[in-house]
């Protein structure tokens, strides 16, 4: 099985409830969106980055990996478009006594139960319509997904975070609706946390709009 790496490096984390941990990222490429505040654009077609072999992917990662690393973050792109080669690298890096952390928009259950037992924590983003990348149709059968594999991480027991981007263009109903809905299949004690992600550098949101 072949794999496209965009990028690995280390780093601190810069967001969510693991801010300030040690981290390797594995940024792959490839996602089915094309959000309007994406900050990764050039990993975004599946041909991005570099083919590797497995096998030369995770001694790439085990190059990569440095003293005192707290986990290994699969980022994109989204994983999921790869998400069987996902499943494999994740593995390895368990072998290793290394948490696992999947950060994905969830857009398809099947592929991410694929992956789940191999991933320790998971960073849900829940995507707002205003992200400008779907119709309508599309959006409800994504937010459908999306809460399928919130449910089944919460069922499995893994570390479970929700994160939702916010921008100027963001309805505050519509933000609210989004939680609601949430909040009806899981509980404040079933998630580890719950962030809101204002945009940065483009379509800023306000403070007011913020505290609404």
């Amino acid at each position: 099985m072949k794999v496209r790496l965009f990028e690995i490096f280390t780093s601190v984390e810069g967001e969510g409830i693991l801010y300030g941990t040690k981290t390797l990222f594995v940024r792959l490429a490839g996602c089915p969106f094309t959000c309007f505040y994406c900050d990764t654009k050039e990993s975004l077609p599946l041909d991005s980055g570099t083919e590797y072999s497995i096998e030369d992917a995770n001694q790439l990662i085990d190059s990569n990996l440095k003293n005192q690393t707290y986990k290994v973050n699969f980022t994109g792109g989204d994983p999921l478009i790869q998400h069987e080669a996902v499943a494999l690298l994740a593995k390895h890096i368990q072998d290793k006594k290394i948490p696992t952390y999947l950060e994905s928009s969830c857009f398809d259950i099947d592929r991410f139960n694929h992956v789940l037992p191999f991933i320790d924590i998971v960073k849900i983003e829940f995507k707002t319509k205003d992200s400008d990348f779907v119709d309508s149709k599309h959006y409800e059968k994504l937010i459908g997904h999306t809460m399928k594999c919130l449910q089944s991480s919460v069922k499995s027991k893994k570390t479970t975070y929700i994160k939702v981007v916010v921008s100027s263009k963001t309805q505050p109903n519509e933000f609210k609706n989004l939680v609601k809905e949430i909040f009806d299949i899981v509980s404040k004690d079933d998630i580890d946390g719950f962030i809101i992600q204002p945009t940065y550098g483009i379509s800023e949101p306000s403070l007011d709009l913020l505290l609404e």
